[in-house]
């Protein structure tokens, strides 16, 4: 999949994709004005929402109830670097939520798409035309 990136003004930044237009933004403190997600947050955003859907998918394909599921996520980053250095999913689950699905569940949230490919060296390749 290509994604074409474009520089609306200020310090946006889109990606077009699809039939999508992705906006970010840097906070005010970044010289930005703030009006969308910085371009970390939205990575950031990116790995909550695929565990999301994996817990969710999880307690559909057993009938169980989502409308009190909620997947929290907490990210750790070094003080001098700034980088992530973890990532802690908290699950708050449903009152009536089997015991017996516990473990399951978190191993269907680590099937995540998006972490599975944080936890794999990339290759990045870097073409001027």
């Amino acid at each position: 999949m290509e994604m074409e990136i474009s520089f609306p003004g200020g310090k946006k930044v889109d990606s077009s994709f699809k039939e999508y237009t992705v906006q970010t933004d840097q906070s005010e403190k970044q010289g930005g004005e703030g009006s969308a997600p910085s371009p970390t947050e939205l990575f950031l955003a990116s790995i909550g929402t695929c565990a999301g859907y994996y817990a969710m998918t999880f307690c559909e394909k057993r009938k169980l109830n989502t409308d009190k599921l909620k997947v929290k996520v907490d990210f750790q980053a070094n003080k001098k670097t700034y980088m992530i250095e973890k990532i802690v999913f908290n699950m708050s689950l449903p009152p009536d939520f089997p015991a017996k699905y516990k473990d399951a569940l978190i191993k269907a949230v680590d099937l995540c798409h998006v972490k599975k490919h944080l936890a794999q060296s990339l290759e990045f390749e870097y073409l001027i035309e």
